[in-house]
Protein backbone atom coordinates (compact mmCIF):
# COMPACT_ATOMS: atom_id res chain seq x y z
CA UNK A 1 0.00 0.00 0.00
CA UNK A 2 2.87 2.36 0.75
CA UNK A 3 4.86 1.68 -2.38
CA UNK A 4 3.94 5.17 -3.59
CA UNK A 5 6.55 6.50 -1.14
CA UNK A 6 9.21 5.27 -3.58
CA UNK A 7 7.89 7.26 -6.53
CA UNK A 8 9.90 10.27 -7.78
CA UNK A 9 7.24 12.70 -6.53
CA UNK A 10 7.41 11.32 -3.01
CA UNK A 11 11.20 11.16 -3.09
CA UNK A 12 11.16 14.96 -3.39
CA UNK A 13 8.64 15.33 -0.54
CA UNK A 14 10.56 12.96 1.72
CA UNK A 15 13.84 14.75 1.02
CA UNK A 16 12.29 18.11 1.90
CA UNK A 17 10.92 16.75 5.19
CA UNK A 18 14.22 15.06 6.04
CA UNK A 19 16.05 18.38 5.63
CA UNK A 20 13.41 20.75 7.05
CA UNK A 21 12.88 19.04 10.42
CA UNK A 22 16.59 18.92 11.46
CA UNK A 23 17.02 22.51 10.29
CA UNK A 24 14.07 23.71 12.41
CA UNK A 25 15.35 21.79 15.43
CA UNK A 26 18.85 23.23 14.98
CA UNK A 27 17.56 26.80 14.74
CA UNK A 28 15.35 26.26 17.79
CA UNK A 29 18.29 24.96 19.84
CA UNK A 30 20.42 27.90 18.67
CA UNK A 31 17.82 30.42 19.78
CA UNK A 32 17.46 28.59 23.09
CA UNK A 33 21.24 28.78 23.56
CA UNK A 34 21.13 32.54 22.97
CA UNK A 35 18.48 32.90 25.65
CA UNK A 36 20.44 30.75 28.12
CA UNK A 37 23.58 32.83 27.48
CA UNK A 38 21.67 36.00 28.35
CA UNK A 39 20.29 34.42 31.51
CA UNK A 40 23.78 33.31 32.52
CA UNK A 41 25.23 36.77 31.83
CA UNK A 42 22.46 38.33 33.91
CA UNK A 43 23.13 35.97 36.82
CA UNK A 44 26.87 36.68 36.70
CA UNK A 45 26.23 40.42 36.63
CA UNK A 46 23.96 40.09 39.68
CA UNK A 47 26.65 38.25 41.62
CA UNK A 48 29.41 40.72 40.81
CA UNK A 49 29.77 43.93 42.83
CA UNK A 50 28.59 47.22 41.37
CA UNK A 51 31.29 48.29 38.86
CA UNK A 52 31.09 51.87 40.09
CA UNK A 53 32.19 50.77 43.58
CA UNK A 54 35.44 49.25 42.34
CA UNK A 55 38.73 51.08 42.37
CA UNK A 56 39.35 53.56 39.58
CA UNK A 57 41.99 52.71 37.00
CA UNK A 58 43.66 54.65 34.18
CA UNK A 59 41.57 54.78 31.03
CA UNK A 60 44.03 52.89 28.82
CA UNK A 61 44.01 49.90 31.21
CA UNK A 62 40.25 49.43 30.82
CA UNK A 63 40.06 49.58 27.04
CA UNK A 64 38.51 48.13 24.97
CA UNK A 65 35.18 48.32 26.78
CA UNK A 66 33.47 44.97 27.38
CA UNK A 67 30.94 43.54 29.81
CA UNK A 68 33.57 43.39 32.57
CA UNK A 69 34.99 46.90 32.25
CA UNK A 70 31.72 48.64 31.38
CA UNK A 71 30.71 50.83 34.32
CA UNK A 72 34.17 50.72 35.91
CA UNK A 73 35.55 54.10 37.10
CA UNK A 74 38.19 55.35 34.65
CA UNK A 75 40.67 58.15 35.28
CA UNK A 76 41.86 60.51 32.55
CA UNK A 77 43.73 63.80 32.57
CA UNK A 78 43.54 66.51 29.92
CA UNK A 79 41.98 69.77 28.85
CA UNK A 80 38.36 70.31 27.83
CA UNK A 81 37.91 71.30 24.19
CA UNK A 82 34.81 71.11 21.96
CA UNK A 83 31.38 70.93 23.54
CA UNK A 84 28.25 69.24 22.17
CA UNK A 85 24.68 68.81 23.34
CA UNK A 86 22.95 65.44 23.03
CA UNK A 87 19.17 66.05 22.74
CA UNK A 88 16.29 63.69 23.44
CA UNK A 89 17.68 62.03 26.57
CA UNK A 90 15.46 61.14 29.53
CA UNK A 91 16.33 61.15 33.22
CA UNK A 92 13.87 60.54 36.05
CA UNK A 93 11.03 60.40 33.50
CA UNK A 94 11.85 63.88 32.27
CA UNK A 95 13.06 64.80 28.80
CA UNK A 96 16.22 66.82 28.39
CA UNK A 97 19.73 66.64 26.96
CA UNK A 98 23.30 65.64 27.87
CA UNK A 99 26.18 68.09 28.05
CA UNK A 100 29.13 66.43 26.33
CA UNK A 101 32.68 67.80 26.33
CA UNK A 102 35.76 66.42 24.59
CA UNK A 103 38.68 65.94 26.98
CA UNK A 104 41.94 66.13 25.04
CA UNK A 105 44.56 63.95 26.73
CA UNK A 106 48.35 63.94 26.46
CA UNK A 107 48.13 61.10 23.93
CA UNK A 108 46.47 63.46 21.43
CA UNK A 109 43.19 61.55 21.50
CA UNK A 110 40.05 62.97 23.07
CA UNK A 111 37.73 61.27 25.54
CA UNK A 112 34.00 62.17 25.35
CA UNK A 113 32.85 63.17 28.84
CA UNK A 114 29.18 63.56 29.73
CA UNK A 115 29.33 66.26 32.40
CA UNK A 116 25.63 66.03 33.23
CA UNK A 117 21.99 66.33 32.17
CA UNK A 118 19.72 69.34 31.88
CA UNK A 119 15.93 69.39 31.32
CA UNK A 120 14.22 71.03 28.40
CA UNK A 121 15.25 71.58 24.79
CA UNK A 122 18.87 71.66 23.67
CA UNK A 123 18.21 74.42 21.14
CA UNK A 124 19.28 77.77 22.61
CA UNK A 125 19.99 76.28 26.04
CA UNK A 126 22.47 77.96 28.36
CA UNK A 127 25.00 75.43 29.65
CA UNK A 128 27.43 75.84 32.56
CA UNK A 129 30.96 76.39 31.30
CA UNK A 130 33.46 73.57 31.50
CA UNK A 131 36.46 73.93 33.88
CA UNK A 132 39.46 75.60 32.30
CA UNK A 133 43.01 74.33 32.30
CA UNK A 134 44.19 70.78 32.95
CA UNK A 135 41.73 68.63 34.86
CA UNK A 136 41.60 65.05 36.03
CA UNK A 137 38.23 63.39 35.67
CA UNK A 138 36.97 60.12 37.11
CA UNK A 139 33.91 58.79 35.37
CA UNK A 140 32.06 55.54 34.78
CA UNK A 141 33.27 53.97 31.55
CA UNK A 142 30.73 53.32 28.79
CA UNK A 143 30.95 51.69 25.35
CA UNK A 144 30.23 53.77 22.24
CA UNK A 145 26.55 53.96 21.42
CA UNK A 146 24.94 52.55 18.29
CA UNK A 147 21.56 52.70 16.58
CA UNK A 148 20.14 50.14 19.07
CA UNK A 149 21.15 52.11 22.16
CA UNK A 150 18.38 53.71 24.18
CA UNK A 151 17.66 57.33 23.41
CA UNK A 152 19.93 57.75 20.38
CA UNK A 153 18.89 59.83 17.39
CA UNK A 154 20.56 58.35 14.30
CA UNK A 155 18.46 60.28 11.78
CA UNK A 156 20.92 63.15 11.53
CA UNK A 157 20.03 66.67 10.49
CA UNK A 158 20.59 68.10 13.98
CA UNK A 159 21.57 71.76 14.43
CA UNK A 160 25.20 72.68 14.78
CA UNK A 161 26.70 71.85 18.16
CA UNK A 162 24.37 68.88 18.67
CA UNK A 163 24.98 65.18 18.19
CA UNK A 164 22.55 62.27 18.36
CA UNK A 165 24.93 59.37 19.05
CA UNK A 166 27.84 59.30 21.48
CA UNK A 167 30.33 57.28 19.49
CA UNK A 168 33.80 57.70 18.05
CA UNK A 169 32.48 57.06 14.54
CA UNK A 170 30.19 60.10 14.83
CA UNK A 171 32.41 62.49 16.78
CA UNK A 172 35.53 61.92 14.69
CA UNK A 173 33.73 63.66 11.80
CA UNK A 174 33.06 66.74 13.95
CA UNK A 175 36.45 67.36 15.55
CA UNK A 176 39.98 67.62 14.05
CA UNK A 177 41.53 65.00 16.37
CA UNK A 178 41.20 61.31 17.17
CA UNK A 179 38.55 60.12 19.59
CA UNK A 180 38.57 57.19 22.02
CA UNK A 181 36.10 54.43 21.21
CA UNK A 182 34.45 54.93 24.62
CA UNK A 183 33.03 57.67 26.83
CA UNK A 184 32.61 58.37 30.52
CA UNK A 185 29.83 59.89 32.58
CA UNK A 186 30.64 61.86 35.72
CA UNK A 187 28.95 60.33 38.79
CA UNK A 188 28.96 63.64 40.70
CA UNK A 189 28.69 67.34 39.99
CA UNK A 190 31.94 68.96 38.99
CA UNK A 191 34.15 70.47 41.64
CA UNK A 192 33.97 74.24 41.89
CA UNK A 193 30.24 74.44 41.18
CA UNK A 194 30.52 75.04 37.42
CA UNK A 195 28.34 72.01 36.81
CA UNK A 196 26.25 72.19 39.90
CA UNK A 197 23.03 72.85 37.99
CA UNK A 198 23.41 69.64 36.01
CA UNK A 199 22.34 66.20 37.21
CA UNK A 200 24.80 63.31 36.95
CA UNK A 201 23.92 60.69 34.33
CA UNK A 202 24.00 57.13 35.76
CA UNK A 203 25.97 54.53 33.87
CA UNK A 204 23.92 52.12 31.77
CA UNK A 205 24.28 48.34 31.95
CA UNK A 206 26.32 46.83 29.12
CA UNK A 207 24.34 45.72 26.10
CA UNK A 208 23.20 42.10 26.21
CA UNK A 209 23.86 41.66 29.95
CA UNK A 210 20.26 41.79 31.18
CA UNK A 211 16.97 40.01 30.64
CA UNK A 212 15.58 42.58 28.27
CA UNK A 213 12.90 42.21 25.60
CA UNK A 214 15.44 40.86 23.14
CA UNK A 215 16.23 37.96 25.47
CA UNK A 216 12.59 36.90 25.59
CA UNK A 217 12.38 37.30 21.82
CA UNK A 218 15.01 34.56 21.58
CA UNK A 219 12.81 32.37 23.76
CA UNK A 220 9.81 33.09 21.54
CA UNK A 221 11.78 32.24 18.39
CA UNK A 222 12.75 28.95 20.03
CA UNK A 223 9.09 27.96 20.33
CA UNK A 224 8.36 29.06 16.77
CA UNK A 225 11.08 26.87 15.27
CA UNK A 226 9.87 23.80 17.17
CA UNK A 227 6.30 24.54 16.04
CA UNK A 228 7.54 24.69 12.42
CA UNK A 229 9.19 21.28 12.84
CA UNK A 230 5.98 19.78 14.22
CA UNK A 231 3.92 21.37 11.43
CA UNK A 232 6.17 19.87 8.72
CA UNK A 233 5.87 16.41 10.30
CA UNK A 234 2.08 16.77 10.65
CA UNK A 235 1.63 17.78 7.00
CA UNK A 236 3.82 14.90 5.82
CA UNK A 237 1.77 12.40 7.86
CA UNK A 238 -1.46 13.89 6.52
CA UNK A 239 -0.32 13.64 2.90
CA UNK A 240 0.80 10.02 3.39
CA UNK A 241 -2.51 9.10 4.96
CA UNK A 242 -4.54 10.69 2.16
CA UNK A 243 -2.43 9.01 -0.51
CA UNK A 244 -2.77 5.63 1.23
CA UNK A 245 -6.55 6.01 1.39
CA UNK A 246 -6.66 6.80 -2.32
CA UNK A 247 -4.62 3.68 -3.11
CA UNK A 248 -6.90 1.53 -0.95
CA UNK A 249 -10.05 2.89 -2.61
CA UNK A 250 -8.64 2.09 -6.03
CA UNK A 251 -7.78 -1.44 -4.91
CA UNK A 252 -11.37 -1.95 -3.67
CA UNK A 253 -12.79 -0.60 -6.92
CA UNK A 254 -14.42 2.36 -5.25
CA UNK A 255 -12.50 4.78 -7.44
CA UNK A 256 -11.41 3.91 -11.00
CA UNK A 257 -7.73 4.13 -11.77
CA UNK A 258 -8.46 6.39 -14.77
CA UNK A 259 -10.78 9.28 -13.80
CA UNK A 260 -11.43 9.96 -17.51
CA UNK A 261 -13.24 6.61 -17.75
CA UNK A 262 -16.06 7.84 -15.53
CA UNK A 263 -18.84 9.38 -17.72
CA UNK A 264 -20.30 12.68 -16.67
CA UNK A 265 -23.99 13.00 -15.70
CA UNK A 266 -24.89 14.68 -19.02
CA UNK A 267 -23.14 11.98 -21.00
CA UNK A 268 -24.99 9.35 -18.99
CA UNK A 269 -28.36 10.93 -19.89
CA UNK A 270 -27.56 11.29 -23.58
CA UNK A 271 -26.18 7.76 -23.96
CA UNK A 272 -29.62 5.89 -24.12
CA UNK A 273 -31.02 8.39 -26.64
CA UNK A 274 -27.96 8.04 -28.86
CA UNK A 275 -28.23 4.25 -28.66
CA UNK A 276 -31.90 4.26 -29.72
CA UNK A 277 -31.13 6.55 -32.65
CA UNK A 278 -28.29 4.32 -33.78
CA UNK A 279 -30.49 1.20 -33.57
CA UNK A 280 -33.17 2.91 -35.63
CA UNK A 281 -30.67 3.81 -38.31
CA UNK A 282 -29.34 0.26 -38.43
CA UNK A 283 -32.87 -1.30 -38.85
CA UNK A 284 -34.01 -0.81 -42.49
CA UNK A 285 -37.57 -1.80 -41.61
CA UNK A 286 -37.99 0.84 -39.00
CA UNK A 287 -40.22 3.75 -40.00
CA UNK A 288 -38.19 6.77 -40.94
CA UNK A 289 -35.03 4.77 -41.50
CA UNK A 290 -33.06 5.62 -44.63
CA UNK A 291 -33.56 2.14 -46.16
CA UNK A 292 -37.23 1.68 -45.24
CA UNK A 293 -39.92 1.24 -48.05
CA UNK A 294 -41.74 4.36 -49.07
CA UNK A 295 -45.09 2.84 -48.11
CA UNK A 296 -43.84 2.14 -44.63
CA UNK A 297 -42.59 5.68 -44.31
CA UNK A 298 -45.92 7.11 -45.45
CA UNK A 299 -48.18 4.65 -43.60
CA UNK A 300 -50.35 6.37 -41.03
CA UNK A 301 -50.01 5.45 -37.45
CA UNK A 302 -52.50 2.93 -36.09
CA UNK A 303 -55.42 4.46 -34.15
Amino acid sequence: MYRFLLTPRWWGINLFVALAIPFCVFMGMWQLGRFEDRVQSHEQAEKQPDPSTRAAKPLDELLPVDKVTSGRPAVATGTYADQFLVPGRELDDRRGFYVLNMLRTDSGKALPVVRGWLPGSASGARVPAAPEGEVTVTGDLQASENSRSKGVDARGGLPGGQVGVISAATLVNLVPYDVYDAWVTLPEAEAGGTGGAMKPVPAAAPEGSGLDLKAFQNLGYTGEWFVFAGFVLFMWFRLVRREAEAVRDIALGLVPEDPAAVPSSQEAQEAPEAQETQEAQDDPAAPGAPGAPEAARKAPAAP
